[in-house]
């Protein structure tokens, strides 16, 4: 069998894959207004149907979480070894974290002008009585203790208390520790010698087994969209849009400003050809609307990034990782700035100049919150915390959450794609030929060769 003939399960498969997306989205909305117009609560017609659309999106998604502890901690252990490989690494850390902290600064900033000029909490129709405190907050102290792990694998347990009075306590990863696991462990293991070398080959080879494994699940998105999609459309229907119509225009500008004007605005003046770029990364962006999870996209980002833009494998390998677990436009900067005004508008709490500088320090430093995990609850509420806002408020905006996810996260890759590509022009490293190529190249998943 010959490599081209071993590649075309995946070209056939890949090769539709945004008709197959663009289809699961289509059935979702049907399936989704069928089961909203039967009735989706227990004991009504479209129950099992709005059930069955729940549990095949949460599969999916469930699926994706399940993948992410592995996929992180191999990916920047990997990318600790790589960047061995290229002179001034630590000038390319610094300039990478400058960048993000620039974009995000540029997003912060756009989300903040259109909350002020479209006033979303003014011409809000959501009533008051849908307020109420989140389960997960956000706290800078929080935060902050969240960098030093508790334990090995970045396990925290969570005890949530059921409506019946039952505590129910869970295990779960907290993405930031297992971050800063990977990045110490990479260090020692590059001053371990031999038996450091050795554990990073295995770890390389682990690495490849994760991204195969993801690959299977990443070949399930239509599907998965179906799900997605339908639940959002069954649970929440139009109702919820039309009450929040104003706020979810002010996330949605933004983010089309920045994707659409601002990231352009930079790929154009280092030189860079704009439509070259989203043409490169139109995969990764696509599955982050889907998937909603930055780290589930991770792979996909960093073929894009490596194999169409160009960016050298061994920056590529620690920049987009970092990125998927820090760089958030969408999530960390544009959504909290206009979520924060909009509740501070809805109960009448006038903002001062100080209380719109704390938006932007919160998102260019806090953004590392997120996670890159669905959701950016926990963003907002350390938002409204630090500027004493009710956060009872963050229940106002969680019927339209799903939706606003979508945008937030296809920002959010496209971002992490764009500031390795930047750097990478500037320093002199980036393959021009592969980033103007007519064609666009071949992606490598998980060993699989997958044209899109």
């Amino acid at each position: 069998m010959t490599a081209s003939t071993a590649s075309r399960p995946a070209r056939r498969f890949i090769g539709g894959f945004g008709l197959q997306v663009l289809l699961g989205m289509i059935a979702g909305l049907g399936l989704g207004l069928a089961a909203r117009s039967l009735g989706p609560e227990p004991g009504q017609a479209g129950y099992a149907l709005a059930e069955a659309l729940r549990l095949t999106g949460s599969i999916f998604v469930q699926l994706l979480k399940a993948l992410v502890p592995p996929l992180v901690f191999t990916a920047i252990v990997a990318s600790i070894a790589n960047l061995r490989e290229l002179q001034n690494a630590a000038g390319l850390v610094w300039r990478t974290l400058m960048w993000f902290a620039a974009t995000a600064l540029i997003a912060v900033s756009i989300g903040i002008a259109l909350g002020l000029i479209l006033q979303p909490g003014v011409n809000a129709g959501v009533a008051a009585a849908a307020a109420e405190v989140p389960h997960a907050r956000g706290s800078w102290l929080d935060f902050l203790s969240s960098l030093v792990p508790s334990n090995m694998l970045g396990l925290t347990a969570t005890t949530t208390v059921a409506d019946d009075g039952t505590a129910v306590t869970g295990l779960s990863f907290n993405v930031l520790q297992i971050v800063v696991i990977s990045l110490v462990i990479g260090a020692a293991a590059l001053r371990s010698g031999e038996a450091g070398r050795t554990f990073l080959t295995f770890n390389a080879s682990a690495l490849s087994v994760v991204r195969k494994v993801l690959w299977w699940v990443i070949r399930l998105t239509p599907i998965g969209t179906v799900g997605l999609f339908g639940t959002a459309v069954a649970k929440y229907g139009w109702t919820a849009l039309g009450q929040l119509g104003a706020f979810v225009a002010a996330v949605y500008i933004g983010l089309f400003i920045v994707g659409l004007v601002v990231y352009p605005a930079l790929l154009a003046a280092n030189g860079l050809n704009p439509l070259r770029f989203f043409a490169a990364v139109w995969p990764a962006t696509q599955l982050g609307f889907v998937s909603r999870s930055s780290i589930g996209t991770l792979p996909v980002t960093e073929a894009v990034t490596e194999a169409r833009l160009g960016v050298p494998r061994a920056y590529a390998a620690f920049a987009v990782p970092l990125g998927a677990t820090t760089k958030m436009d969408g999530c960390a900067a544009i959504y909290p700035a206009v979520a924060a005004i909009f509740v501070a508008q809805f109960y009448h709490v006038p903002l001062q100049v100080s209380d719109y500088l704390l938006i932007v320090f919160v998102s260019v430093i806090g953004s590392a919150a997120t996670a890159g995990l669905t959701g950016a609850v926990v963003m907002l509420t350390l938002t409204l915390s630090t500027l004493g806002l009710p956060l009872e408020g963050v229940g106002l905006l969680l019927a339209v959450d799903p939706i606003l996810d979508m945008g937030r996260t296809a920002l959010n890759v496209t971002g992490q794609a764009l500031v390795p590509t930047l750097v990478a022009k500037r320093q002199g490293l980036l393959d021009l030929e592969t980033y103007n190529a007519a064609t666009a190249r071949p992606l490598d998943l998980g060993g699989e060769t997958a044209e899109t």
